[in-house]
Formats: C-alpha cells, sequence, structure tokens
C-alpha cells in the first residue's frame, strides 16, 4: 500500500494498470481524506454532514467529493502555512476559486507536471514560444489560471519570449528572429486554447509572413468554449494550424486550477489519459458510476492537494471513460474524451475572459 506521495515518484506516470493503481492509492486516498477532515474546520463540516466516518477505509469511488463550485463559495485550506495563492479565470472576484498552496504541494504539482508532460515531449528543454502577453504574470504570489498555467510550463524552456504585446498584438518579427535563432531545433509553444486560435492562427492567417513551425511542438488547454460556438473542434483546430504554419505535434491538456499539476494529457490516437497521480471518475445526474462509453459528470481525484480540500471534486464538465489500460498509443489506466459544460454552469474557461 502506498503511504507517501514520494513512493509514487519512483514510478514512470502512465505504467501502472488500473487496477494496480487503485490497488496502491486506496489507502493513501483514505488518509487524504482523514488529514483533510481533522486540519480544515469547514470540510469537516461538511463531511460530518455526509456522515463520514474516519474509522472505516472506503474504496476510492466511495470517498466525498466536493463539487467544484465549493471553491467559489468558501476558503478551504487545511494549513496555515501558505505559500501562495492560485486563482480560476472569472469575470469578478466573487466568480473565482481561490486555491491556498503550502511549498510542499507546489513543488509536488510541478514534479507531476514534470513527469506528465515529459512522458509526451521529452525531458529534453527546449527553446519556447508562449502564446500570451507578459503583462499576465502580475504578483508572483497570486496567479489567475492563465498565469499559472504560464510559469507551470516555462519549466520545459530554456529559452523563451512572449508571443504578444499587452495588447495581444502578434509580434510576428520577434517570433521569426527567435526561429533564426533556433533554427533546425525543436520549438516548444504554450497557450489557451481560444487565445492560440483567435490571436495567432488568425493574425497569421491574414498577414503576408509565413512562419515555419514544422519543428513545433504544441501544448494547449482551455477555453474551448468560444470555440465550439464557431464550430471549431480539435481536429479543425490541428489541421488549420498545420496548413498555416506547418506545426504537426499539438498535445490538448485537460486540468483545472482547483487540481493543478494533475494534468490529462491528449495522446496521438486522441484520448485524454489518467496518470498515476490522478485519475477520474463518470457519474450520472444521480451520482452513479456510469459505464465506459456512457457520458456523465467528470469526477476528479488527485494524491497533490495536501494544502487544501481539492483532493476530490466534481467537475462542471462532461465526459465519457473510453477505455482502461488498452490505449493504442500504449499508456495504461483509464482514457477518456470530453464533450463539453453541464448545460447552465457557469462557464469558467482558462482564458475565455480576456477582453481586447
Amino acid at each position: 500500500m502506498l503511504n507517501t506521495i514520494e513512493e509514487l515518484f519512483s514510478y514512470k506516470p502512465f505504467e501502472l494498470t488500473q487496477e494496480q493503481k487503485d490497488t496502491f492509492l486506496q489507502k493513501f486516498y483514505n488518509n487524504l481524506t482523514n488529514f483533510h477532515y481533522e486540519n480544515s474546520d469547514e470540510y469537516r463540516q461538511i463531511l460530518s454532514i455526509l456522515t463520514y466516518d474516519t474509522k472505516k477505509e472506503y474504496k476510492i469511488a466511495e470517498l466525498p467529493f466536493l463539487p467544484v463550485r465549493l471553491f467559489k463559495e468558501l476558503e478551504l485550506k487545511s494549513t496555515q502555512d501558505i505559500f501562495k495563492t492560485m486563482s480560476s479565470s472569472g469575470t469578478s472576484s466573487s466568480n473565482t476559486s481561490k486555491i491556498f498552496l503550502d511549498k510542499t504541494t507546489a513543488l509536488n504539482q510541478t514534479k507531476v507536471l514534470t513527469k506528465i508532460v515529459n512522458d509526451f515531449i521529452g525531458s529534453k528543454r527546449l527553446p519556447m514560444i508562449i502564446l500570451d502577453t507578459k503583462s499576465v504574470l502580475k504578483n508572483p504570489k497570486e496567479f489567475s489560471a492563465r498565469g499559472s498555467g504560464i510559469i507551470g510550463f516555462s519549466i520545459f524552456a530554456r529559452d523563451r519570449i512572449f508571443a504578444f504585446d499587452e495588447n495581444m498584438n502578434l509580434n510576428i518579427q520577434a517570433i521569426e528572429a527567435f526561429l533564426e535563432k533556433h533554427k533546425g531545433k525543436e520549438i516548444l509553444l504554450f497557450g489557451f486554447t481560444f487565445m492560440v486560435w483567435q490571436y495567432f492562427y488568425h493574425t497569421l492567417k491574414k498577414s503576408t509572413t509565413t512562419l515555419d513551425l514544422s519543428n513545433g511542438i504544441l501544448i494547449h488547454g482551455g477555453g474551448w468554449k468560444k470555440l465550439i460556438d464557431s464550430s471549431v473542434d480539435d481536429a479543425l483546430f490541428k489541421s488549420s494550424l498545420k496548413e498555416i504554419c506547418g506545426i504537426k505535434k499539438v498535445y490538448n491538456y485537460y486540468g483545472m486550477v482547483e487540481q493543478t499539476g494533475s494534468i490529462f494529457m491528449q495522446c496521438d490516437a486522441g484520448h485524454f489519459h489518467t496518470s498515476i497521480y490522478s485519475d477520474i471518475i463518470i457519474r450520472d445526474e444521480n451520482f452513479n458510476i456510469c459505464n465506459l462509453n456512457q457520458e456523465g459528470m467528470i469526477q476528479l481525484i488527485s494524491t497533490l492537494p495536501n494544502s487544501y480540500p481539492g483532493h476530490n471534486i466534481l467537475s462542471e464538465d462532461i465526459g465519457k471513460i473510453i477505455g482502461v489500460d488498452d490505449c493504442p498509443c500504449g499508456r495504461k489506466g483509464k482514457y477518456f474524451t470530453i464533450k463539453g459544460r453541464i448545460k447552465k454552469a457557469q462557464i469558467r474557461g482558462c482564458s475565455d475572459t480576456f477582453t481586447s
């Protein structure tokens, strides 16, 4: 049985079967739930209402979960030793989640993010083009979802530039100079989906300048709402970018600030993958567990949140598990797809709140 997350770091992120992972993590998740029960007054009050028993060992699917919206209503924390505060996207301060991190949780988030992403792009640090503006990084101790994403993924860079000025104008000349500087090398690009489409792709489409990003690797996530409204799906997104700048390696990721670090990367087969550090359960409208290929609400479970009780949350997203341990890409564990948001759920995409 797993007792500490450090023991899990000795494994590759997708090498354990689902059965092995569940066996490893059942006691760990019970202990983590008990830890937050003992150290967060608000969490303890909620679980007491749910008649949670700290002396019982629950199966992972039986452990209590919190609705993600609750983090907009309450400041939930299990420690007073706060190192950093992160906030989700929102149009007002009352519309955001605040997530409180101690140094251990922040460090583990970085370790896990590194292990997951390296499994897709390799361990070599690359020249990086950030498809955003530097002005989003304002307060180093309090980041938005966009800022947190940029800081998190910057660990994969050995040289980086921001592609946009503070008004989201694309600096094509600076990108050309950067590509010339690193000619013949792989280039990592990172950005939020809607912003990549609206401010990068559309600007290049109108421009007479052609950028050669055939050696590029794009990692993007969040902000699909506006693209879906414009009938832009994953396949069109990828094919359009390949046509306009030659980029062939495009990896979408799914994640949220309430569980930073526990991202789910999309493989070449088009599936999002659970790693050994996190998992998902799909539930129907009555909170029953869905079968394979049955759509429902996505419940997210993570080993990482130690400073706040965000280890087991019910999102406002709809998806379905496609299979377990048998994805054509070879990665073990559950793999799934995402359809969209729950109807009438508050829209909180990472990049949808940008206004030009």
